[in-house]
């Protein structure tokens, strides 16, 4: 009998209920209601069911993202994941992924969309400065402002580059849930800056791209970024090859690879392992609380410059260009784009601005890469 109460009491005793804190249940909390907003609502599932689910998992059993233990003890199984997104690999492979997805011809058709976008990453640079004001170091606020570009690759990869593994998690959640929750988050601006008259603005046809044009674009645009900030090189350059298989015609087995198959596995390995970095340890302090208040007012304030500019556009072309697309200047791609079209057919549900906000959609994802890049060359990391 002495046996069997052993064996049951070990058992017992191995149940996550004797070590679950009471903030781990709040997390698990949140792990459910991300669920919730991504099955129910289906707020971008593809992004929010791996990290809610990885959440979930190091909130019940946190050896899962164990690291290797001094004495050769293997890790758990997502601090390998984990390791790929310290070490570029999946931001990297993201890229590329985006970049065989996206097609670039609405910002070659139309130039004047960077600077759309270069006006949205505002809120990288807002966020940068608030980060200090709140006590964040140089690098550590570095690493939070690109939450304002709603850039989670990019965010991942910075945060990697500058020596904040401690915030990573936070980031890189934050980061990927305010691009999940672009559709609720963007449209009170858009409508609270601009005139029902303004949404209504139809814009001209874009000219038609050549096949010569779609080649070169990606190819002069590595040159020309990594030339200036060679840094960028694994973002920038990862974007562009994706685009230069998919444009280039010869290599389809090669897209279909990049924008399917490779891109499906990268974002389940980086989700959950991105997921698994909110431990309520590790979470649930005043650190994560800043970087999730300076993140919303980065991403708001990025979209309200995006918008703004686009107004400013919109008067010096005498009304040819709806301030709705500058929102799509963040990095968030195609989600911002979507949002520009549909905040646009509800005010008139005959006018299609999905095109033309593709155009500074595309311009963030580069910029938000140069933004990166800038913030290593200031701080010396190659």
């Amino acid at each position: 009998m002495s046996y069997i109460a052993e064996t049951l009491n070990n058992l017992i005793h191995q149940t996550a209920f004797f070590n679950i804190s009471f903030g781990n249940v709040i997390m698990i909390g949140v792990a459910c209601v991300f669920l919730y907003l991504a099955i129910a609502k289906g707020f971008e599932p593809l992004l929010l069911t791996p990290i809610a689910f990885g959440m979930l998992l190091v909130n019940i059993y946190p050896d899962i993202i164990a690291p290797i233990g001094e004495d050769g003890t293997a890790g758990g199984l997502l601090y390998y994941f984990y390791l790929l997104d310290e070490w570029a690999i999946l931001p990297s492979l993201i890229f590329m992924g985006v970049g065989a997805m996206t097609d670039f011809g609405p910002l070659i058709a139309n130039p004047k969309s960077f600077l759309l976008g270069a006006a949205a990453q505002f809120g990288i640079f807002a966020a940068y400065f608030g980060a200090i004001a709140m006590g964040f170091n140089d690098k550590a606020a570095a690493a939070v402002s690109i939450i304002g570009g709603a850039d989670g690759p990019t965010s991942i990869f910075l945060a990697g580059k500058l020596g904040q593994t401690g915030l990573l998690g936070p980031i890189a959640v934050a980061a990927y849930s305010y691009m999940a929750l672009v559709p609720l988050i963007q449209p009170p601006i858009m409508k609270a800056l601009t005139t029902e008259k303004e949404r209504k603005i139809k814009m001209a046809q874009l000219r038609p791209v050549t096949k010569l044009e779609k080649i070169l674009f990606p190819i002069v645009v590595t040159i020309v970024v990594c030339l200036i900030l060679p840094t960028t090189a694994p973002l920038v350059g990862m974007l562009m090859l994706g685009n230069l298989f998919r444009e280039s015609g010869v290599v389809r087995q090669l897209t279909d690879t990049a924008s399917n198959a490779l891109m499906y596995i990268v974002v389940i390995l980086l989700g959950t392992s991105v997921g698994a970095t909110t431990s309520a340890e590790a979470f649930l302090n005043w650190d994560t609380i800043k970087i999730v208040i300076l993140g919303l007012a980065a991403f708001a304030f990025g979209t309200a410059a995006g918008v703004l500019f686009g107004k400013l556009m919109c008067i010096a072309t005498k009304g040819k260009v709806n301030p709705l697309i500058g929102s799509a200047g963040v990095s968030a791609v195609p989600m911002a784009a979507r949002v520009s079209q549909k905040v646009g057919a509800e005010a008139d549900p005959t006018n299609f601005l999905l095109m033309h906000a593709m155009g500074p959609n595309v311009a963030g994802v580069i910029g938000t890469a140069v933004a990166a890049g800038t913030f290593m060359a200031i701080f010396g990391v190659f």
